[in-house]
């Protein structure tokens, strides 16, 4: 039995019993919200072998040694990584974001560090990641198309917003959207000061305080339902919500911000306690997660993978088109469960892979403040502080 602990946006049934039934084994696929995953694997390493996590959660459960290093030796496909992950940025000369760019953390260095110089082992295999932005209602916000993060704070929508409920993703939409109308000027927007802090916040809190925003979601599937009741016509959201929304029938639209997109990127990794026989079935998870298939499965909620030749073998050739290379489908597509999710003729927002993620603003980031932001954060959403 391997045991995997992750959050819903990998832990998917058709990855599950795929992978169990090409490796030959039983997996357990252990779905927490982000905040109780990373706090289970930091107090708990025995309780699972493989930690499914984004970079941005890194620090914290290597800071408390609940996970070993990985030998890139026994990786097979390592050299195939893009660039994006192990450079942070998907062309030579292209922008490397702000924030935690999964490069500044992935290799681990001699003095035990995580840092961009490369080695031979690393904090954790790089998977799955994407580019977010915001979506929206057309058929409720009317003929004004949003192209700006700034679209969040518009009082035209007053009590219509939502944006996500963590610390480390959910206030960067925010930040992204304060700097973009101007409200508030910041001197890195990945690492802000508890002055910064104190300013961002306090903002936000008088446009909870004056009806604007109609809550923070925790799940996917709860902001889905959110916008599908008409309780949201914009607001935060990833991949899943749109495929949850497109299952519904439910028109909405992913904007594409002039300032650029938030990324995140998410891995694999191993458990403090693995050894012996099931550390080698957890390396040969890790190695399953690059061959292709369940790249092509995330590709279908509109995910990339690492590793870019595998998975485009798994794909039909119009979802390659679509997915990767921003070209207009000429087939309806299905989602990761076989429902059709992409109508024949339709175009992804914002185009190809490499478009989009040339034109990243931040990546979720943990900052140097973040045990202050989130008390001020869990205060703004109305949460009972963490001890």
């Amino acid at each position: 039995m391997l045991r995997v602990l992750g959050t819903e946006i990998t832990a998917l049934p058709e990855i599950q019993t795929r992978a169990a039934a090409d490796l030959g084994i039983e997996i357990e696929f252990d779905c927490l919200d982000f905040l109780n995953a990373q706090r289970r694997a930091a107090v708990d390493p025995a309780s699972y072998d493989v930690y499914d996590q984004c970079f941005h959660n890194l620090d914290i459960v290597w800071f408390w040694h609940a996970i070993q290093p990985i030998d890139v030796t026994r990786i097979g496909v390592w050299d195939e990584v893009s660039s994006l992950t192990k450079a942070g940025r998907i062309t030579p000369h292209g922008s490397i974001g702000e924030g935690d760019a999964p490069v500044t953390r992935l290799y681990v260095q001699p003095d035990r560090s995580l840092g961009s110089r490369p080695s031979q082992w690393i904090s954790m295999l790089p998977t799955v990641h994407n580019v977010d932005s915001f979506v929206y209602r057309r058929d409720l916000i009317g003929d004004e198309i949003p192209t700006s993060w700034a679209a969040l704070l518009n009082p035209k929508w007053r009590g219509r917003v939502a944006l996500v409920d963590e610390p480390a993703i959910g206030v960067f939409d925010a930040l992204l959207a304060v700097q973009a109308s101007r409200a508030l000027s910041f001197k890195a927007i990945g690492q802000l000061s508890t002055a910064e802090i104190d300013a961002l916040l306090a903002l936000l809190s008088r446009k909870r305080d004056a009806g604007h925003f109609y809550g923070w979601w925790k799940t996917a599937a709860e902001a889905a339902d959110w916008m599908a009741e008409g309780h949201t016509w914009i607001q935060s959201a990833w991949s899943p919500v749109t495929t949850h929304l497109r299952r519904r029938g439910i028109p909405v639209e992913e904007a594409v911000p002039r300032e650029g997109y938030r990324a995140w990127h998410g891995g694999l990794c191993l458990s403090a306690m693995l050894s012996d026989r099931m550390r080698d079935v957890a390396y040969e998870y890790l190695n399953w997660w690059l061959g292709g298939y369940a790249g092509a499965i995330v590709a279908r909620q509109g995910y990339y993978m690492s590793v870019l030749d595998p998975v485009r073998a798994h794909l039909r050739p119009a979802e390659w088109r679509y997915w990767y290379e921003g070209a207009p489908a000429t087939e309806s597509l299905p989602a990761p469960d076989g429902t059709t999710i992409v109508a024949q003729g339709a175009v992804r927002s914002g185009g190809s892979y490499w478009q989009r993620a040339g034109s990243i603003a931040v990546w979720n980031t943990t900052m140097d403040e973040h045990n202050y932001l989130a008390r001020r954060w869990a205060r703004l959403t109305g949460r009972r502080e963490a001890d």
